[in-house]
């Protein structure tokens, strides 16, 4: 089956992909969904535009298609994207969705309307068996942003080791958030995967919003 995957660059959207991959799916191209506003209802924000290079080193077209951020706006882009995967010949939709109903309810919901079936291979597993996952089959990302109480923002920017891995489960227990992050808590920047064919070197700089609010910038990919 042909399909498409809404790729944010992040850990989530990265695993689905790799996911299709190894299900024998034939990937026709990401879809990135570009927010003009800082906060969106559907889609990750921070280095969203960035996907280009994971997808040159995937080696798979990436579709770029910006959205205002609105609530109803952004499911008329979604719904646009979602077409023109069609047009390109897709049968589906792959996503990263973890456990946001309102999410994985509008992306069915759309991809029906436009005739796609859709796939969420990550939906509800086991937020901190996933985690650990993701680190033992070799998926690198660092964290660009978090907003939580009792994250450890001392890890912002560097790639996510096993040892990170406990940590962030250990607070997360601790203080209640999701260690998985799918509750807004942080956002992930994949810089290599089992199918990339090289790995993507970040430079960037640490920046505190406020106390519990800390992004990491990207200013440089290698």
């Amino acid at each position: 089956m042909k399909i498409c995957t809404l790729f944010s660059g992040g850990k989530d959207s990265t695993y689905s992909l790799h996911w299709a991959v190894f299900k024998g799916f034939e990937i026709l191209c990401l879809i990135t969904l570009l927010p003009k506003r800082e906060y969106s209802w559907m889609f990750q924000v921070p280095n969203v535009e960035l996907t280009k290079y994971q997808a040159e080193v995937l080696g798979v077209p990436v579709l770029q298609i910006p959205t205002s951020g609105e609530k109803d706006k952004e499911l008329e882009d979604l719904k646009l994207a979602f077409k023109k995967a069609k047009g390109l010949g897709a049968h589906g939709i792959v996503t990263g969705a973890l456990l946001s109903d309102y999410q994985r309810l509008n992306i069915n919901i759309i991809a029906e309307e436009v005739g796609l079936r859709t796939y969420s291979p990550l939906w509800r597993k086991k937020q901190d068996e996933y985690l650990r996952e993701l680190v033992e089959e070799g998926f690198k990302f660092i964290i660009t942003s978090a907003t939580a109480y009792g994250f450890p923002f001392e890890l912002l920017g560097k790639i996510i080791t096993e040892k990170d891995v406990e940590v962030i489960i250990e607070r997360a227990r601790k203080f209640g958030f999701n260690p998985a992050f799918e509750g807004g808590e942080a956002e992930t920047f994949v810089v290599y995967a089992p199918l990339f064919k090289r790995e993507l070197k970040i430079e960037g700089y640490k920046k505190k919003i406020s106390e519990y609010e800390w992004r990491f910038i990207i200013t440089h990919i290698h």
